[in-house]
């Protein structure tokens, strides 16, 4: 049967079926329903687990295989009434908790997944089955530093591969989604060829980038985007590494490369504009910067990228329009001091007092603000919040020359 299956040859695969469950001994089936079963040949490894079972109503190994082909299939009312017929004294116990804890993590029901995890750790700290379960699952939830623990027992243990995943490898991935980036790399580059997957190579690089090893880094994306041009996460990670190089048309380059492969990124349009911006290139920015506004326009640190170039333009009616369009209930203050700048240079004063009020409370102590506020009362004539406001600024930087030489203007008051 598994002949005919590898040549294709299904009717005869389906012949031969039939004849094996009549003629072959039990321990060739239960070898060839395991060999199904890895073949995805769900049916049939269930009907031969079933003869057996028949057979060996005692065998609860053969109830745990039937469960996870329930679970593969969606039945999991069918694969709890399998694993409920196993008793904790039985030999096939701690395979039925992994089994279950399989299922209630396909329902994402995460406190029973744990309980039934950790149940079987109480009954086999060393066992390497376990130890990977436990790890998978605190990996699966973005808890890292448990599932680094479990990860290192195997480690330790000697086993560097399990499940067709390279220990090392998951290792070094979740010290580095724990910013344990020293560890990380260490175990990265453990990790053996056969299993040097591309997100794996993009982590090593993207850790090497965390290190500041930047030369490392390059290398690593670079050959990453070599081999899997598709790779689209890369292109942004090697354009930074670039521009902390200060090599800014090179990771203009980058970006722009990685556009064509992932053009509904509005991130990566974002990185281009702000490239674009660093070497003067103007159409470009409102390009870049424009696009990943409309593929996002409730990014608010994109709204602002793109409002604060059009304020360097002094293109106060194209800033309006995208900073009027934000949702009013998450308003940042930023915006707000945007949207001043914007109302006073058209001279909607009113505007741009409601703005600048609005935002005063959090730049009360920013300069920079503090000197367009007093530009603006100097514009707007009103004189007694100029001095308060002057007063302050002087508290910050009493030497300041613009501050003392308006200070000087208005001694009279």
């Amino acid at each position: 049967m598994l002949n005919a299956i590898e040549s294709g040859q299904l009717e005869e695969a389906k012949k031969a079926f039939a004849w094996a469950l009549r003629e072959d001994d039990d321990e060739i089936l239960f070898n060839l329903a395991e060999q199904l079963y890895a073949l995805g040949f769900l049916h049939q490894a269930q009907r031969t687990y079933l003869k057996l079972l028949q057979r060996y109503p005692a065998e609860d190994e053969l109830r745990t295989a039937l469960a996870e082909i329930a679970i593969d299939e969606g039945n999991n009312d069918e694969a709890l009434a399998y694993l409920a017929q196993i008793k904790s004294d039985s030999p096939a116990y701690l395979q039925s908790l992994l089994v279950a804890a399989d299922l209630y993590q396909t329902e994402e029901q995460f406190e029973v997944t744990e309980e039934k995890l950790q149940a079987a750790y109480q009954l086999a700290p060393t066992e390497p089955a376990v130890l990977f379960a436990l790890g998978e699952y605190y990996y699966a939830t973005g808890l890292f530093t448990p599932a680094i623990q479990y990860y290192f027992a195997l480690i330790q243990a000697g086993v560097a591969e399990f499940a067709r995943v390279d220990i090392a490898g998951r290792l070094g991935m979740a010290y580095a989604q724990s910013g344990k980036f020293d560890q990380a790399l260490g175990y990265l580059k453990q990790v053996a060829p056969g299993y040097l997957t591309s997100d794996l190579r993009f982590q090593t690089g993207l850790t090497e980038l965390n290190l500041g090893d930047l030369k490392a880094a390059i290398v690593t994306l670079k050959e990453l985007i070599e081999d899997d041009d598709q790779y689209a996460s890369a292109y942004p990670a090697l354009a930074q590494a670039y521009l902390q190089e200060n090599h800014v048309s090179q990771a203009l380059k980058v970006a722009q490369e990685g556009l064509g492969v992932d053009e509904y990124n509005e991130q990566l349009f974002a990185l281009a504009g702000d490239l674009a911006g660093r070497l003067g290139e103007t159409t470009l920015v409102e390009k870049y910067l424009t696009k990943a506004h409309e593929l996002d326009p409730d990014n608010l640190a994109i709204t602002l990228k793109l409002s604060n170039y059009y304020l360097s333009q002094n293109d106060h009616e194209a800033n309006l329009a995208v900073l009027t369009t934000v949702n009013k209930a998450a308003v940042d203050p930023q915006v707000e001091w945007n949207l001043a700048q914007s109302y006073q240079a058209l001279e909607k004063f009113d505007a741009a007092a409601q703005a600048y009020e609005n935002a005063r409370p959090t730049y009360w102590e920013n300069l920079t603000f503090l000197k367009q506020l007093l530009g603006f009362y100097q514009e707007n004539g009103d004189q007694a919040l100029l001095l308060d406001t002057l007063e302050h600024a002087l508290t910050l930087a009493p030497d300041d020359p613009e501050l003392t030489e308006l200070e000087a203007q208005y001694q009279a008051f």
